[in-house]
């Protein structure tokens, strides 16, 4: 991510304008752990490779296309570019995650809470390497350029592009909210994390319900993919591997189950990140970001499991 030129009170603003971007990106992958988590109360590690996935599926479409290669794209045809690229990106990862749920995790339902766990971490496995051997190893640039349209406000500057990530990200926490609270298929996904028992006898569908968890989760996730494509311009097959672990960080910070705490944790975590690269010791902060990161987990599960919104999440054993 650019940090554009600025000295003093200006800098640290611009860092914070950075870490807001990431949180955004963080908060839309954290969205979607929290809501596996707090339907079936399941770590889905293989979340992050679903995004990763995300970032393929725009990277080989600008390809196949010859989308770009190398020149900035403007105009009403980067508005459709974007549009096809959310569409696609986004059905694709809801699909995946549908079918990861349904042939991965629904016949370990009922198992030990250690197979499913052990079968994300499986499918996270399998995700990656399908991706390396397909794309490779190395991390690929991305050739379709955005323009590079600045808003400044004194010593203060902002990106045309990551003032459509942040707007995008807060739209879509914002409808997800809403359906949650304001829908009947809201109303069964909240009804089945509280007691699935009580829910299912109350008419509740719970394999669908669950099944409409994960695709949501996965949209998310798609979502996230397009922006992070975006803003940082590389594609990797290990990109989910870490930048999910933050995530799942950020859901844990907030709350896991509580999807405000998870978008409160993905703000959170990229403000920290863009700070430390900023202002740890040695020039560049950028080999702390780990240390920070993880030990704010590691503090948070031995002092605050439930996360900074304190939500407690029933037993469902």
């Amino acid at each position: 991510m650019h940090v554009l030129a600025a000295q003093g009170t200006g800098l640290f603003i611009q860092q914070i304008e950075n870490g807001i971007v990431l949180g955004a990106i963080y908060a839309l992958v954290a969205l979607g752990y929290t809501l596996v988590y707090g339907i079936i109360e399941l770590i889905n590690f293989a979340h992050g490779d679903v995004f990763m996935w995300g970032t393929m599926v725009t990277l080989t479409v600008t390809q196949a296309f010859h989308i770009g290669d190398g020149q900035v794209v403007g105009g009403f045809a980067l508005v459709g570019l974007l549009i096809l690229f959310i569409v696609l990106s986004m059905a694709f990862c809801a699909g995946l995650n549908v079918v990861i749920e349904r042939f991965a995790y629904r016949p370990l339902r009922t198992a030990p809470r250690l197979a499913p766990l052990i079968a994300a971490i499986g499918v996270s496995f399998i995700l990656e390497n399908i991706a390396e051997l397909w794309r490779g190893a190395n991390s690929i640039s991305y050739p379709l350029q955005f323009p590079i349209i600045t808003l400044s406000l004194g010593p203060f500057s902002i990106g045309l592009l990551e003032i459509l990530i942040i707007l995008f990200s807060i739209g879509l926490m914002y409808a997800l909210t809403r359906f949650i609270q304001g829908t009947k298929l809201g109303r069964a996904m909240r009804a089945t994390a509280q007691d699935p028992e009580a829910a299912a006898l109350m008419g509740v569908n719970i394999n669908q319900t669950i099944a409409l968890t994960f695709l949501i989760g996965g949209a998310l996730a798609g979502a996230a993919g397009v922006a992070y494509t975006l803003e940082i311009r590389q594609v990797a097959f290990n990109t989910g591997f870490e930048l999910g672990l933050i995530a799942f960080t950020a859901a844990v910070l907030g709350g896991i189950g509580n999807v405000t705490g998870a978008v409160l944790g993905g703000f959170a975590i990229g403000l920290v990140q863009a700070l430390t690269i900023q202002y740890f010791p040695g020039g560049n902060g950028i080999e702390w970001i780990d240390v920070t990161v993880f030990a704010i987990l590691v503090l948070i599960l031995v002092f605050r499991p439930s996360g900074l919104l304190g939500q407690q999440i029933p037993n469902k054993a």
